[in-house]
Formats: structure tokens, C-alpha cells, sequence
């Protein structure tokens, strides 16, 4: 049984009316969203404001990492035309600042770091003005499928950590923690002007210098970016939550990264990866 949420926790309560056209240029393009499948606290209050995260290569992921509500099998062969519709998506949307993350693809050859550039390139042309930050899997550590993503230069370059090493074989067991941190190094040295980004979740039984160990990991690998969100767990078949992380301990967590080195943290009960992902990236939150 799922715990219940604190007093303190706050959802914003979605605005259908606001929602509708982001929904609808969605439904519209055929297009799948983190902030659906993953079963996103603060959808409604994006899409209110006219923002999304496509989902691109799919609905289904092949690892089975379980904090995860993303569905998990056999994914189906790529679409070549997606690139093109999540573009005239952007376009219609009219977005300053795209994100695009993606189901885990281990059944491709590049692990589908050529549709992540196709997708890139395909919004520089409908958009060339706009910023693009993509969350990336780790492609299995190869560093030619990586070089792929990052020759499409997008703006910012994420890959999450996601929790402290020693929860990796309950919380990601296809996952390796040094696999994860050497993709976020190995963009830097592929090219040291992309802004790279990675987050973790909190409450899923870490300790307090578990959290520190991370992040100076993180600034060991040149990370500038690092966010920090409370974990819930999507269905009783996933994990639990462990416990419920106060908000003056996210502010403590912001205030320790940034004295330890680290150029920009956010940290938050609701905060995610992709949440409020332009703001991050332009230092006002």
C-alpha cells in the first residue's frame, strides 16, 4: 500500500480548459509524452502553460527499472517519419525550449542515438531559434552511439543518475551507476561547451552522504546542471516510497551542491528532470 502524501505535499490542480491545446497538437501529431506514461505530477501544470516532453522510439521500454511506469516489452520498430511530426509539433506549440527524452531501445544497434539526431535536426529546421535539451539512456556505454547525439549539437545533454549507487540492484537493475556518470563525462569530452544535466530521486531509502557522494561525483564529471525530486511510486507494483523528504532538506541538498561546486541545482519535492527545464537552464529557479 502506497504511503499517503504530507500535509506539505502540493499538487497543482490541472486547468482542462489550458491543457486542451497542448493535448490536442499532441493527439494531433501522434506523439507520446514522459509526462504520460511516466505518470508526471506537474503534467497538468505544463501543458497549462503550453509545454510538453515527448516520448520519442516508443511507448515500450526494454529494461524493467522499478520505480519506472513506463510500460515494459517489446518495442515496435521505429518510425522514420517521428523526427519530422515532433518538429511540426514544436512549430505548431510554439516552443522557445524542446525537450525530448526516450524510452530505453537496447534492441537497437545504437541503442537509437540516430533517431535522437534525426529529431534534433529536424526541429533546428522548423525551429531554428529554439533551444533543444534531450535526456538521453546510457546506449550501453557506447561512446560512438553518444558521439552521435552530441555532433547534432543539442543545447543541453541529460542523463539521469536517477539514486545513489548502492540502490542500483533494487531501484535499476539493468542500469550501472559508473556507466551512467561516464556518459555524462564523455559528452564533455566529446564537446566541452554542451551543457550536460542529470537528477536523482530522494525517498527511496538513500542516506545523506550518499546524496553528497553523488553530487560530487556529478562535478567530478564536469555536470552543470543537477536536479533533486521526491520519488512516488507510481502503482503498488513498484517501489515504495521510503520516506517523504521535507522541503527544507531539497533546499539543504541545493544549498550543499552549490557550495560543493556544482553550477546549478534544483531541488524540490515536485521538481524533475524536464520540469521547468528552460528556467533551469537559464539560472531563474
Amino acid at each position: 500500500m502506497r504511503k499517503r502524501l504530507p500535509e506539505w505535499f502540493k499538487i497543482k490542480m490541472p486547468n482542462a480548459q489550458l491543457m486542451a491545446p497542448t493535448k490536442s497538437s499532441l493527439e494531433r501529431w501522434r506523439l507520446h509524452t514522459v509526462c504520460q506514461e511516466a505518470k508526471c505530477p506537474n503534467s497538468g501544470e505544463c501543458w497549462s502553460k503550453g509545454t510538453a516532453t515527448v516520448l520519442i522510439m516508443g511507448d515500450y521500454c526494454t529494461r524493467g527499472c522499478r520505480f519506472c511506469a513506463v510500460k515494459k516489452g517489446r518495442p515496435a520498430p521505429l518510425d522514420p517519419d517521428e523526427p519530422r511530426r515532433v518538429a511540426e509539433a514544436a512549430r505548431e506549440m510554439g516552443l522557445r525550449y524542446v525537450v525530448v527524452t526516450s524510452v530505453t531501445r537496447d534492441d537497437l544497434p545504437d541503442g537509437g542515438a540516430g533517431h535522437f539526431a534525426a529529431t534534433i535536426l529536424a526541429i533546428r529546421e522548423q525551429l531554428p531559434e529554439s533551444r533543444i535539451e534531450v535526456l538521453i539512456p546510457d546506449f550501453q556505454g557506447s561512446t560512438e552511439a553518444l558521439a552521435v547525439v552530441v555532433e547534432a549539437r543539442p543545447d543541453v545533454l541529460g542523463h539521469n543518475l536517477e539514486t545513489v549507487p548502492s540502490l542500483y540492484p533494487r531501484v535499476r537493475p539493468q542500469a550501472d551507476y559508473r556507466r551512467s556518470l561516464e556518459v555524462l563525462a564523455k559528452a564533455k569530452e566529446l564537446d566541452p561547451t554542451i551543457v550536460t544535466k542529470s537528477g536523482i530521486m530522494l525517498g527511496l531509502g538513500e542516506g545523506e552522504e550518499e546524496v553528497r557522494q553523488v553530487l560530487a561525483d556529478l562535478i567530478a564529471v564536469g555536470c552543470d546542471i543537477c536536479t533533486l525530486g521526491q520519488y512516488l511510486s507510481p502503482s503498488d507494483a513498484h517501489l515504495p516510497v521510503e520516506e517523504f523528504i521535507h522541503p527544507d532538506m531539497f533546499q539543504y541538498f541545493a544549498r550543499l551542491g552549490e557550495e560543493m561546486g556544482m553550477p546549478r541545482v534544483v531541488a524540490g519535492p515536485l521538481v524533475r528532470s524536464s520540469y521547468l527545464a528552460e528556467e533551469a537552464f537559464l539560472g531563474r529557479i
